[in-house]
């Protein structure tokens, strides 16, 4: 037996929208990468894409569901098999940060705002294990759950036009990196030198829904010199596999 309601919805002609209990938890992630590794080794045909969040799968199609009722029915069908499934390699990536305030530029206002020093928000945000729920937003972006609740934060009220590639930041209950220069309303407090995203890769971002991320503290030598070997196309990301 399933462990989940799901409700399916309509997305427009050519999609459908499946949702789980409206919550960030490692179960419901587990089920619904589960429900979407079903779907991609299935009989249903002619779609195009499977995109997951926190909490909900969007099935896209490469033409108009012309019985959505019908479809629907299957798809509720293969939720409830029990279908033998290949067991998927996870990996614990080890992520280095430079919570230097020439970085951090939001430090000071984070700080005050949470009532923590420096080195209380250094420690707290690089001791926690985060889980890769989805990659959305911009590509190579990361939503992370298991933010600790001290470090919970308003966004910004107004955003910033421009935050830095690699810029570690906080907004409400989340944290993550931005892989490219955009503009955002996230708390920045550090910035990582490698890149989240390369498009010339057979897999651009290294990382995938389960996987785990740990933040190292690092100094402003050691930034310097992960970017250089970065460039140079030498520094190798340190993983483990869980």
């Amino acid at each position: 037996m399933s462990a989940f309601e799901l409700t399916f919805k309509v997305y427009g002609k050519s999609a459908i929208l499946i949702e789980w209990p409206s919550e960030i938890d490692k179960n419901i992630l587990e089920d619904v990468i589960l429900f979407k590794s079903k779907i991609l080794k299935s009989y249903i045909k002619g779609i195009v894409d499977v995109i997951n969040s926190y909490n909900s799968l969007t099935i896209v199609y490469n033409i108009a569901i012309n019985n959505i009722y019908s479809e629907i029915l299957n798809l509720k069908s293969l939720y409830s098999l029990n279908i033998s499934q290949e067991s998927v390699e996870n990996f614990r990536w080890e992520i280095p940060v430079c919570y230097d305030k020439k970085f951090g530029i939001d430090l000071h206002e984070f700080q005050v705002k949470n009532n923590l020093n420096f080195e209380e928000v250094v420690r707290i945000h690089s001791s926690s294990i985060y889980t890769v729920y989805f990659i959305g937003f911009l590509p190579g972006f990361m939503y992370l759950g298991g933010l600790d609740k001290r470090l919970h934060i308003a966004r910004k009220s107004n955003p910033r036009l421009r935050v830095e590639k690699g810029s570690v930041a906080i907004g409400g209950n989340q944290t993550g990196v931005y892989p490219s220069i955009n503009a955002g309303g996230w708390h920045i407090i550090g910035n990582s030198p490698i890149t989240f995203f390369d498009s010339k890769l057979a897999k651009p971002c290294f990382a995938k829904s389960g996987d785990e991320i740990k933040f190292i503290p690092v100094d402003v030598v050691e930034y310097n010199q992960i970017e250089s070997e970065v460039e140079k196309g030498v520094y190798k990301l340190k993983k483990s596999k869980l």
